[in-house]
């Protein structure tokens, strides 16, 4: 995430439009994000942080946004809103159910093929449930199973990491 966040960054400096509001500027802020008609005119790729298949992607999705504003809109249907952003070039599984869950605002997305909730849910030996595996699982978390997912990503902080460390340490105690 905090390479999304870097990228999302020069995203907003090199193709944002810049806004003079002392408060916003005083936290760092200086640019609103591109508008989508922007990014799908934008050569993304020679910003050099992503493959350029990755780019292309973006740029595909900023084009399909400005050609349909309700594409991102809240509260899609699950199951078509990931068909429709599937159906766009580089877009795939993982991407659609993550940009469901946070721009469609879809509590029951869940992208199981993230290696973080996989990690997360790893037995004690280590090894890491498959996405398929990790689907089954979810199934008893629905319709909810965005809370579920962002829930296990959190547990993966370095403070929550300690903490389950120190709980296991005192289980074996």
């Amino acid at each position: 995430m905090a390479g999304a966040r870097r990228l999302a960054g020069h995203l907003v400096a090199t193709y944002g439009e810049p806004f003079d509001d002392a408060a916003a500027q005083a936290i760092g802020l200086s640019h609103l994000f591109p508008a989508p008609s922007r990014l799908a005119d934008a050569d993304i790729a020679a910003l050099g942080l992503m493959p350029r298949a990755r780019a292309a992607a973006l740029s595909w999705l900023a084009g399909a946004v400005a050609t349909d504003s309700a594409l991102l809109g809240p509260y899609r249907d699950l199951d078509s809103a990931v068909a429709t952003l599937r159906s766009l070039p580089g877009i795939g599984e993982w991407t659609a159910h993550y940009v469901a869950m946070r721009a469609l605002r879809e509590t029951d997305a869940f992208p199981a093929a993230d290696v973080g909730l996989q990690r997360a849910m790893s037995d004690e030996m280590g090894r890491r449930p498959t996405a398929a595996e990790l689907l089954t699982w979810a199934d008893a978390w629905r319709p909810w199973r965005a809370y579920a997912a962002i829930h296990l990503w959190a547990s993966l902080t370095p403070t929550a990491s300690r903490a389950r460390t120190t709980d296991r340490e005192q289980d074996a105690a």
